[in-house]
């Protein structure tokens, strides 16, 4: 505890950096699985070669992505910027099944009420669909998040500084309190993601509180 005590400052730094390396990719990742989900979830012939390479990018071990990512792109390997765009790959990998199984979870009755309602097919999925499939895509995203946090301590091999560096450190150097501040600090950033999610979707689907409500 004198350790934690006396390197709070530290670990905060290292909080907020980890909460940037592993927060900003599940934003971008979202934001770019859900048009690749939906165009999967459309064209029912594309869809086995997109999940299946989807699939296959979060078979590729971390620490090599990380080694790869600076030769390919001509980044220096300290940069944050090959940890973000791989946590972002893999944040992809992981949501692009998920959205096309919440867009294949909403009723078909309730996408042709929309279209006789007058729905154009933009508006159908902006206004119908996608807050129906919301359930859906929030449990993956809760997934991903806790992914992410656990991935990026990796890239303390490499250098970067997040709270992985509390944990090879600790290691290394023979320092428990190090090592508890690592361990602790990641669980609690994980919830704290996790309920940041549970909170979003909440808010996202009103009319699942007023069922809950209604049936109490």
């Amino acid at each position: 505890m004198t350790w934690i005590l006396d390197h709070l400052g530290d670990i905060w730094e290292l909080t907020l950096a980890h909460v940037w390396l592993s927060g900003l990719p599940l934003l971008i990742g979202l934001v770019l699985a859900l048009p690749i989900g939906w165009f999967a979830h459309r064209w029912t012939r594309a869809r086995a070669a997109i999940l299946t390479t989807s699939g296959l990018l979060y078979t590729i071990p971390s620490l090599a992505l990380f080694v790869i990512l600076p030769l390919v792109l001509g980044t220096p390997i300290l940069s944050p910027i090959n940890v973000v765009i791989a946590m972002t790959l893999y944040t992809i990998a992981l949501l692009v099944r998920t959205v096309v199984d919440g867009l294949s979870s909403v009723p078909d009755d309730v996408a042709l009420a929309a279209t006789a309602m007058g729905y154009s097919r933009w508006r159908r999925v902006l206004a119908v669909e996608l807050p129906l499939a919301v359930p859906v895509i929030a449990a993956g995203l809760r997934v991903a998040a806790v992914s992410n946090v656990s991935i990026v301590s990796v890239a303390s091999i490499i250098g970067t500084r997040q709270l992985g560096l509390l944990l090879t450190d600790g290691f290394n150097r023979a320092i428990p309190g190090a090592l508890f501040a690592g361990i602790v600090a990641s669980v609690l950033l994980a919830l704290a993601f996790d309920g940041a999610i549970r909170l979003s979707e909440r808010l996202l689907t009103p009319w699942r509180r007023a069922q809950v409500g209604g049936a109490t």
